[in-house]
Order: structure tokens, then C-alpha cells, then sequence
């Protein structure tokens, strides 16, 4: 029995040809369950002995919602789900001005890189998840929204490039016509630097934005934040950087830089990235470290300023991005799957 949302329509017409089943037909029944949100098989004008063919083969499974949580600073709603194995999973609903959302998802139960400031990163690695199983946290807040879904950004739990095919197929079905029709540009893989997949991302030559998450300018730094360095350094993934602003020529490399009070905010910081990003066109996004544990503090505003002062010299733009929905665990690495 195949999951309807673990298939792409081209995908879904090739599985019901031999029913009967004609590619129009197919993309109404993928369009009835995927983008108009329908539960059911009450598909217009398709017969009914039809349908109970289709239903021998095709299942539409979805996730249970175990808690959602809204901040009252900002708006912000996260999601809990349970999947069918028990495990949690967590999303969060993001306001964009106020006519839109966007949703922050994720692609593992986990996440193996263990980045020392992320809640998710101290969970240890589980599973990745189906392609359905990341469809599904979309297509729910998608449902209960009382505004369109117009962007979906992969950086919740887990490492999205170390479940690639399942993201990229995702993100395929997010963008798709009879899926949700979200624009390939509104649609953010975020990578904290695997490098093999980095460079078959920039060969795949795929409608979605990368995100790297830096963090450090140096390899003994980034070592010490981010355990991928001593797989990954920091050398070879700055030349996949290179390789992909090179292949996406009509747009800047997005940088996310987690910015810890005393740890990587100073004058030195600031000049090791400008001399190791030197003729990458970037936008670099500068986010305030959230740590229940504080272990890692952000940086007050003089050291934060200061250090996106000294960055100027890189001649890019330099973003302070909001993280919001701290008040309910729903900030950039805070997701822990804890429900309460």
C-alpha cells in the first residue's frame, strides 16, 4: 500500500494507470487530498467503483497532533506531532507581515550533528523522516491556517541533507501545481555543512534556496560548535559554497551565523569571516543564540553591533533575523519534541 503523499503526481498517475485511472483523473485525486486539504474520496465526478480501485492501493496516512502551543509575544504557533511509531516531531507556524505565513518543518527525529547550542542536537539522531511524514506538518498547519502558507523552510529537527531524497521530494511536491503551489524560491533547504550533498544540490540544479549555517570562521572554532567540522571542514565546504553561488549566479549564498556572547562575536570573528568569504556574494544572517540550559548566552546589543559593524567590511548584506516564539520553545534550536 503506497502513501498518496509519499508520491509526486507524475508518481500517483504512473501507480493508477493500469487501474483505469487517466493522468486528469489522478492529478484531481492528488489535488483533492493535497491541495484543497480533503480527507476523504469524495473526489467530483470520478466513479465510484474507480475509487475503490484507487483505494486498494493508495493510503492517505497523516500525523496526530499531540499539542500546539501559540506565543503570546509574537504570534508564533508550534506544533507537536506524534508519529505512527511514537516518536515526536515538532513545527512551527511563522507570521509573515500580515497577510501570510511561512512554516518551519522538520526532516529527522533528531539530528546526529550534535551542534552544541541546539536543543534538537542534544537529542542524538532516531530516524529520518518519510516523505509523508514532512508533507503531512505542512499540509495540517496548512489546513487550520486563517491565512495562506506561502513559504516553508527546512530547519527544524534534524540535518535536511542527510535525508535528501525525501526532502527534495517534499520540497517537489510543496512547489507542484496540484500540490501546494508554493513558489521554488519560498522554499529553504538548510544544510550546517554537508558537503557531498551541498554540491549534488548546486548538480541537481533544484528551484529551492540553501542556507548554510556557518557559525564560526575558523576550523578550530567551528569545531568546537559544530561537530560536522571534523568531517566536513570548513575549507571544503566554503568551496561547495563557491560551487553553488557560482551555478546560482541570480542570487546570494544564505549564511545563518548563530551569534554567542563571548564566543564568536569579536573583532578577530568578524575578520576571519571577511577574509574566508572574500568574493562570495552572501546574505549573511546573523541569529541570536536561544539556550534553555544557558550554557550560551546571546550577546548583548553593544556586542552584537559591534560585531556586525566590524562585518560591514564584507560589503554584503547583514541581517539580524528574528527568531520569534521563545516564549513557547519555538526559536531557532529550541525544538525538543516536549510537549507542556
Amino acid at each position: 500500500m503506497k502513501v498518496l503523499t509519499d508520491m509526486l503526481p507524475a508518481e500517483l498517475a504512473e501507480l493508477l494507470a493500469p487501474l483505469g485511472i487517466t493522468v486528469s483523473e489522478s492529478r484531481r485525486i492528488f489535488a483533492h487530498h493535497v491541495q484543497h486539504g480533503q480527507r476523504n474520496w469524495q473526489v467530483r465526478d470520478l466513479a465510484r467503483g474507480k475509487i475503490e480501485r484507487i483505494r486498494q492501493v493508495v493510503e492517505t496516512a497523516t500525523l496526530e497532533v499531540a499539542d500546539r502551543r501559540t506565543s503570546a509575544i509574537d504570534g508564533f504557533k508550534k506544533y507537536l506531532f506524534r508519529l505512527h511509531d511514537g516518536h515526536l516531531i515538532e513545527a512551527v507556524r511563522i507570521p509573515l507581515l500580515a497577510d501570510k505565513y511561512s512554516v518551519c518543518i522538520s526532516s529527522q527525529v533528531g539530528c546526529a550533528l550534535a551542534c552544541v547550542f541546539c536543543a534538537t542536537g542534544r537529542l542524538g539522531f532516531h530516524r529520518n523522516l518519510d516523505t509523508w511524514e514532512i508533507v503531512e506538518q505542512v499540509r495540517i498547519i496548512r489546513e487550520e491556517a486563517d491565512r495562506p502558507v506561502r513559504g516553508v523552510v527546512f530547519m527544524g529537527m534534524g540535518e535536511p541533507l542527510l535525508n535528501y531524497e525525501n526532502v527534495v521530494r517534499a520540497g517537489r511536491l510543496f512547489a507542484d501545481p496540484s500540490g501546494l503551489a508554493i513558489a521554488g524560491r519560498a522554499i529553504t533547504i538548510s544544510t550546517a555543512g554537508v558537503v557531498p550533498a551541498i554540491r549534488r544540490f548546486t548538480a541537481d540544479a533544484l528551484p529551492f534556496r540553501l542556507a548554510v549555517s556557518l557559525t564560526a570562521g575558523t576550523t578550530t572554532k567551528r569545531k568546537s560548535l559544530m561537530p560536522v567540522e571534523n568531517t566536513w571542514p570548513i575549507g571544503e565546504l566554503i568551496d561547495a559554497v563557491r560551487e553553488y553561488s557560482r551555478a546560482r549566479k541570480d542570487e546570494r549564498v544564505m549564511l545563518e551565523y548563530v551569534a554567542i556572547s563571548g564566543v564568536n562575536c569579536g573583532a578577530d570573528d568578524a575578520a576571519q569571516l571577511v577574509e574566508l568569504l572574500r568574493g562570495i556574494p552572501v546574505r549573511f544572517n546573523l541569529i541570536e543564540v536561544n539556550d534553555h540550559t544557558r550554557a550560551f548566552l546571546p550577546p548583548d546589543e553593544h556586542e552584537l553591533n559591534s560585531f556586525r559593524d566590524a562585518l560591514q567590511a564584507l560589503g554584503q548584506p547583514i541581517v539580524r533575523r528574528y527568531s520569534g516564539g521563545k516564549d513557547v520553545q519555538a526559536g531557532c534550536g529550541m525544538l525538543a519534541a516536549t510537549a507542556g
